[in-house]
């Protein structure tokens, strides 16, 4: 009898790695509209404030170049344990910072953190899971991130009361404390079976195997069928491709790169960054009265977007990647579209003491309408594009081609 109860931990350990993820957007989305923030940095303008939110993910993007080499090279447990670190100097950059530039500094190094986690950890969780839990384990990375924008959230409505900037610091540096707890528990946690055996640590693929399926009953027929399985696919892969990054532009990879890049832009061009970091704002200017008033709101969108995450979680294997993605798409789309038109025909645009240009919803039915459709388009992504991103990518390529 197969038990999958040691699986769904390290799986849930390792899914901190999408909490920081989480953490970072919900607590800029809430530090860019702080009073003693705006003050500390003369009341950045929509471009500083783009520049402050953008350094992580141009960091994520180049932690995302070289992840894939560590994670071969350092084994996908090690490329977690480094990535946690990284998170925990970043976070103590930003906390202290004494000037925008090192806050956009600590930004940057948060953001090569991400780089190595959000590509490690679904490739940890997919190697560590057996095919018919596969999709379930890789969604709590996505669960983890919905957490993580859900606390921060909250910690901003609570410190925003802070009449000193210690209202937007201690936000920043909280953000090392589940990090370390990421480290730390990394260090108990096992090396990807599939990593070992290709390494050809095949003793150890086997303990690992036998801890995560059977308790540690390296006998067990089903834990000794899954490593020949993964043997026999790690043989035929070394027979048929060269392993190289070049081998990625070769048929048949090239297709699975195509497709793997391309569901990993789309989950990120639905927009659902532009809708957490700047959703206090979307609110304020919705007519939900006050900043804190706003974040409240926003906090409650937060929850929508956990909430939403858990069908996905238990029935993604069931319904299938693709008609998940179509659906969701619809859903997101309509719902981005009424929300534009709700501001584009209910809202007036002026200018605010900071030339920042701002909307005036004329009508409470407008902003209502605003208001619903940013759930409605958070609990589209939650419930879709938002865990299956995470899932196809980690799942099409094997064993040879994976982390890169």
């Amino acid at each position: 009898m197969v038990n999958y109860g040691p699986t769904y931990l390290v799986s849930a350990i390792a899914s901190f790695g999408g909490l920081l993820f989480g953490y970072d957007i919900g607590v800029m989305a809430n530090v860019l509209t702080m009073d003693h923030f705006k003050d500390f940095f003369h009341h950045p303008s929509s471009f500083g404030e783009g520049v402050i939110v953008s350094f992580f993910t141009l960091g994520a993007f180049l932690g995302s170049l070289v992840s894939g080499q560590t994670a071969d090279r350092l084994s996908r447990k090690r490329t977690i344990i480094l990535g946690s670190l990284i998170f925990v100097v970043g976070s103590i950059v930003q906390g202290a910072a004494p000037s925008r530039a090192a806050l956009v500094t600590g930004r940057l190094i948060n953001g090569l953190s991400i780089g190595f986690l959000s590509h490690t950890v679904p490739t940890y969780q997919s190697e560590l899971s057996a095919p018919e839990i596969r999709g379930r384990m890789i969604s709590l990375q996505q669960w983890a991130i919905t957490w993580g924008i859900l606390i921060a959230f909250w910690i901003g409505v609570g410190t925003s009361s802070i009449t000193s900037n210690l209202s937007w610091r201690l936000p920043l540096y909280l953000q090392a404390v589940p990090a370390v707890i990421l480290f730390v528990s990394m260090l108990f946690m096992p090396y990807s079976p599939r990593w070992l055996a290709d390494k050809n640590r095949d003793e150890e693929a086997l303990a690992v195997l036998a801890r995560l399926r059977s308790g540690g009953d390296t006998s067990s027929y089903e834990v000794i069928e899954e490593l020949n399985m993964i043997k026999e696919q790690i043989k035929l892969e070394r027979e048929t491709s060269i392993r190289s990054y070049g081998e990625l532009f070769r048929f048949p990879i090239r297709r699975r790169l195509a497709l793997g890049v391309i569901t990993q832009v789309l989950q990120q061009l639905t927009g659902i960054n532009v809708i957490m970091y700047y959703a206090p704002t979307i609110f304020e200017q919705a007519g939900v009265g006050g900043s804190n008033a706003s974040r409240i709101a926003q906090g409650i969108n937060g929850v929508v977007n956990m909430a939403s995450t858990i069908p996905a979680i238990l029935f993604v294997d069931r319904w299938g990647r693709r008609k998940t993605l179509i659906i969701g798409a619809i859903g997101t789309g309509t719902a981005y579209l009424i929300l534009a038109l709700s501001i584009a025909i209910g809202g007036t645009v002026y200018k605010d003491a900071d030339g920042k240009k701002q909307v005036n919803m004329k009508t409470k039915g407008a902003s209502y309408v605003a208001i619903v459709m940013v759930y409605v388009f958070v609990a589209s992504f939650a419930i879709s594009w938002g865990p299956v991103g995470w899932i196809y990518p980690a799942e099409i390529f094997p064993m040879s081609m994976r982390a890169k």
